[in-house]
C-alpha cells in the first residue's frame, strides 16, 4: 500500500510540465512584491517602539530641536582657522549650508552670536562679520574670544584653532525618511565637492547623524551588487567542484533564483523594510537551498551510479530525503522565526526574511528541482575517490570512538572556558569598517575636533520659568563642571555659559561679573533681551523648552566603549542622587545611549528566544525521529558549535555586540541540519535495515557524510562571504556563524557518532 509520501513523489514526476508551470506562475506573481521594497534610511530601525532608550531620547526631541545633522568638519592646510582666506570661505560656507533641504539651523564659528555690552546695551552679532575687513589685530581678538568661548570649544573650533565645523541642524518630516535622507545626503555630498573645487586650500570632511544613517542604506545597496553575485561565483564553483554535474550545478543555481526571488518579492507585499542586516537575507537563503539541493542531488547521482535511470533514481532519492528535507527546513525556520524575541527589528526581519526563503526552498527543492532535472540529459562520473574518503573516515570514528569522546570532551571544554572572555561591547560608528568615508571621516573629527557619541539631559525646574531661578542655575552648573572633569568628555553644552556671559555683559563686560546671576528677575530679563536679540533660525529653541521650566545639557564624548558610556552615566546619576534636587535627577538620553543599551537587552531577548527554539526543535526531533534518546542526544551538537564558536571568539577578538547577539539563534536553525541528516540516516539503517550502532554509522557517513561536508562547506563559504561587508554588523556575523557551522560539522563527525555508539552499544534496534 502506497504511503501518502510515495503518491506526492509519483504524482510530481507524473505531471513535470504542469509542475514547472505552477512554480513558475508562483515565482512571478511573488516577484512582483519587489516594486515595493525600499531600504530605511534611519538608525531608529534598530530599536522597538517599546524600547526605552527609544523613548526617552523621542521625548527629549519633541521637546527641543531635534539634532539629526550634518557637520562639515573643514581643515585649513596651513593649520590656520583664523585667516582671512579661511574665515571668507567659513562664511560662505555657512550660508551654503542654509541650502540643504530640511536644514532649520546652521552654526559656525563666524555667526556665532557673540554678545558685548555697549553702555547700558546688549549688542548680539555675528562674532565675524566680513572676514576681509579685519586687521590682524581684530583677528587675533576674534581668535581669542572663540577659543575662551566654552560654547564653541571643542565643539565647532579646535584647541589651537587648526580645525573647524560648520554644523547644520535637519528637521525630516519623516513622511518618507527613505526618500528624504538620500536626498539632503545628497544635496550635501554635491555642496562638499563644489566647495572643495573653490577652496583647494580647505581639506572639507563630512560626519553627523543624517550622514550616519544615509550610509546605512549604502551600505547596504553596496553589500547586495557585490556581496550577492560574489557569493553565486563561490556556490558554483564549490558545486562544480564536488557534485560534479554541470546539469546538477546549474539546476542548483535555478532552484536558488527562483527561491531568492520568490522570497524577496513576498517580503516587499508583507511590509518589511530592507536595512543592513537584511541584505544578507539573500546569502543565507542561498545557502540553505544549497544544502536542501545537494542532499536530493547526491542521492540521486548516488542511485544512477548504481544503475538506476533518471526517474527511478528520483523517486529512491526523494523518499530517502524528503523527511529529512522536510525536517531540517521546519527546525532551521523555527530558529530563524525564534530571532523574533530580538530587541531589534531588523534582526526580526532577517529572521521572517529567512524563515520564508526556507519555506520557499523546501518546496521548489521538492517540486522544481526534481521535476526539472529529470526531464533534462546528465552524465554521470565516477566518484569512487570521494565514497571511499567516506569510509575511511567512518572506520576512523568507529575505531576510535572512545578517545574521540575524550579528546573532544576535552577540547570543547577547553575552548568553552574562554567564553566569558567576551565583552559585551558596542560603538555605532565602529559598524562601518575603516574604509568607509563616513568612518574616516568621524573618526578624523574624533580626533580633531570633537566627539558623536552624546549624553543628553533635559533638566526640569521647580515651575514654569524656573530655569532663571539661581539655585537651578547653580545646580545646573555643578553638573555640567562635574562632567567636565571626567577623562572622556570632550564638550558640555549648557546654559548656564550664556548666563554668565551675559550677566559679564551687563556689567560693562568687566571679567570679575563672569559669574550667574543671583536673582530670578535678573536672570530671566537678561534671557528676554537675549532671545529678542537673536536671528531668526538661531535661536534657544534647541537649549530651553517652551514654557522655561527645563533645558536642556548635551554632553559630546569621546569614540568610547558602550560599557565605558553606560559607566559614566551611572556615576553621573549616583552624583546627580547625591548632589542635586530630587526634581532634577534625571536620567540621560541619545542615539548613542540607546545603542549602548541594545546589545545587553537583545542578548537577553535572545537567549528566551534560543531557549524556546531548542525546545521545539528538540521535541520535533523526538517525535520524527521516534526515539527519546536521540532526539535528547540530539541536543549536544547543537548546542556544543555556538558555545565553542564563542569561545573562539573570545580568544581572538573578545567583543560581542549587537549583531552577534543573534547569532546563537540564527545558527541554532542552520547546524541542526547536519544532526537531522546524519541521524535520519543512522536510524533508517537501524529500523530498515537491521544494522548495529557501528555497521549504521557506516551506513549514514557513506549515504550522507560528503553532502554533510559539501553543504557545509558551501555555508561557511557562504557565510565568509558575509565578513567582506563593509558594515560590521554583517561582517562579524559572518565571520562568527561561519566559525560555528565549522564546529558544527566537527561535532557531528567526530562527536555524534562516538555517543550513539556507546549509547546504543549492545542494542539492536533504536524504537
Amino acid at each position: 500500500m502506497q504511503t501518502l509520501k510515495d503518491k506526492y513523489i509519483d504524482w510530481v514526476l507524473a505531471h513535470r510540465w504542469l509542475v514547472i508551470f505552477l512554480v513558475l506562475i508562483g515565482v512571478v506573481a511573488s516577484a512582483t512584491g519587489v516594486k515595493k521594497l525600499y531600504f530605511t534610511s534611519d538608525y531608529r530601525i534598530f530599536f522597538s517602539e517599546e524600547n526605552p532608550q527609544l523613548q526617552a531620547f523621542e521625548a527629549l526631541q519633541d521637546t527641543y530641536t531635534k539634532n539629526d545633522n550634518i557637520l562639515f568638519v573643514i581643515t585649513p592646510k596651513d593649520g590656520k582657522v583664523f585667516t582671512r582666506k579661511t574665515l571668507t570661505a567659513i562664511v560662505d560656507i555657512t550660508k551654503q549650508g542654509w541650502q540643504i533641504p530640511y536644514s532649520i539651523r546652521v552654526d559656525s564659528v563666524t555667526n556665532f552670536q557673540h554678545t558685548r555690552a555697549n553702555e547700558d546695551d546688549l549688542l548680539v552679532e555675528d562674532l565675524i562679520l566680513d572676514p576681509e575687513s579685519l586687521t590682524d589685530e581684530e583677528l587675533a581678538d576674534r581668535k581669542k574670544i572663540a577659543l575662551s568661548e566654552p560654547l564653541l570649544l571643542n565643539r565647532l573650533i579646535s584647541e589651537g584653532g587648526s580645525v573647524t565645523a560648520v554644523n547644520v541642524t535637519m528637521q525630516l518630516p519623516g513622511k518618507a525618511q527613505h526618500l528624504e535622507v538620500p536626498e539632503a545626503s545628497k544635496f550635501a555630498y554635491a555642496l562638499a565637492d563644489k566647495l572643495r573645487e573653490k577652496y583647494p586650500d580647505l581639506e572639507i570632511r563630512m560626519t553627523g547623524m543624517v550622514v550616519m544613517n544615509n550610509e546605512f542604506s549604502a551600505q547596504s545597496k553596496k553589500d547586495i551588487k557585490t556581496l550577492v553575485p560574489f557569493m553565486f561565483l563561490a556556490v558554483i564553483i564549490v558545486l562544480a567542484l564536488l557534485l560534479k554535474s554541470k546539469t546538477a550545478t546549474a539546476m542548483t543555481l535555478l532552484t536558488i533564483i527562483a527561491t531568492i526571488i520568490t522570497a524577496i518579492g513576498l517580503t516587499g507585499w508583507v511590509g518589511i523594510k530592507l536595512s543592513p542586516p537584511t541584505t544578507t537575507s539573500p546569502i543565507i537563503i542561498m545557502t540553505i537551498v544549497v544544502a536542501n539541493c545537494v542532499h536530493i542531488l547526491m542521492t540521486f547521482l548516488q542511485e544512477m551510479r548504481g544503475g538506476k535511470e533518471r526517474l527511478a533514481a528520483m523517486r529512491e532519492s526523494l523518499r530517502i530525503n524528503i523527511q529529512p528535507v522536510f525536517l531540517t527546513s521546519m527546525t532551521t525556520a523555527l530558529g530563524f522565526l525564534s530571532m523574533n524575541f530580538s530587541d531589534a527589528p531588523p534582526f526580526r526581519d532577517l529572521g521572517n526574511i529567512v524563515a520564508i526563503g526556507v519555506v520557499i526552498a523546501f518546496i521548489l527543492s521538492v517540486t522544481l528541482l526534481p521535476a526539472i532535472i529529470t526531464m533534462l540529459p546528465i552524465k554521470v562520473r565516477q566518484v569512487g575517490k570521494s565514497s571511499r574518503i567516506m569510509h575511511d573516515f567512518a572506520e576512523f570514528v568507529i575505531k576510535q570512538q572512545r578517545k574521540l569522546i575524550v579528546v573532544m570532551t576535552v577540547v570543547v571544554i577547553a575552548l568553552i572556558s574562554f567564553l566569558p572572555r567576551n565583552e559585551l561591547n558596542d560603538e555605532f560608528v565602529k559598524y562601518f569598517d575603516e574604509s568607509v568615508q563616513f568612518r574616516q571621516d568621524t573618526d578624523y573629527t574624533t580626533s580633531h575636533l570633537t566627539g558623536i557619541y552624546l549624553i543628553e539631559y533635559s533638566i526640569p525646574a521647580k515651575d514654569s520659568g524656573g530655569i532663571a531661578e539661581p539655585e537651578y542655575l547653580q545646580a545646573l552648573d555643578r553638573l555640567a563642571n562635574w562632567y567636565r572633569q571626567q577623562d572622556s568628555v570632550l564638550h558640555v553644552n549648557v546654559l548656564t555659559d550664556t548666563m554668565r556671559r551675559l550677566n559679564k555683559n551687563m556689567h560693562g563686560d568687566q571679567l570679575k561679573w563672569y559669574t550667574l546671576p543671583k536673582l530670578r528677575e535678573l536672570a530671566a530679563q537678561y534671557l528676554l533681551l537675549y532671545e529678542f536679540s537673536l536671528p531668526y533660525g538661531l535661536d534657544l529653541n534647541n537649549q530651553i523648552n517652551v514654557d522655561k521650566s527645563s533645558t536642556r545639557l548635551v554632553v559630546t564624548l569621546k569614540s568610547i566603549s558602550s560599557n565605558s558610556l553606560l559607566e559614566i552615566e551611572e556615576r553621573a546619576g549616583k552624583w546627580m542622587e547625591a548632589n542635586l534636587p530630587k526634581e532634577m535627577q534625571v536620567q540621560g538620553a541619545s542615539s548613542s545611549i540607546m545603542f549602548a543599551h541594545i546589545g545587553e537587552r537583545n542578548i537577553r531577548s535572545m537567549l528566551l528566544g534560543t531557549t524556546s527554539a531548542l525546545v521545539l526543535i528538540s521535541l520535533i526531533l523526538i517525535i520524527a525521529l521516534k526515539s527519546f534518546k536521540i532526539g535528547f542526544l540530539s541536543m549536544i551538537p547543537n548546542l556544543i558549535p555556538a558555545a565553542v564558536a564563542f569561545g573562539i571568539w573570545g580568544i581572538f577578538v573578545g567583543q560581542v555586540g549587537l549583531a552577534l547577539s543573534v547569532v546563537t539563534s540564527m545558527t541554532l536553525g542552520i547546524i541542526v541540519d547536519d544532526t537531522v541528516h546524519f541521524l535520519s540516516k543512522y536510524t533508517r539503517a537501524r529500523r530498515e535495515k537491521g544494522m548495529n550502532s557501528e555497521d549504521a554509522v557506516r551506513y549514514a557517513f557513506a549515504n550522507v557524510g560528503m553532502a554533510l561536508f559539501i553543504t557545509s562547506f558551501a555555508l561557511v563559504a557562504g557565510f565568509l562571504v558575509l565578513s567582506l561587508s563593509a558594515f560590521e554588523l554583517n561582517a562579524g556575523m559572518g565571520q562568527l556563524t561561519a566559525i560555528t557551522i565549522t564546529v558544527a560539522l566537527f561535532a557531528d563527525f567526530l562527536l555524534l557518532p562516538p555517543l550513539l555508539m556507546r549509547m546504543e552499544r549492545g542494542r539492536h534496534d533504536v524504537s
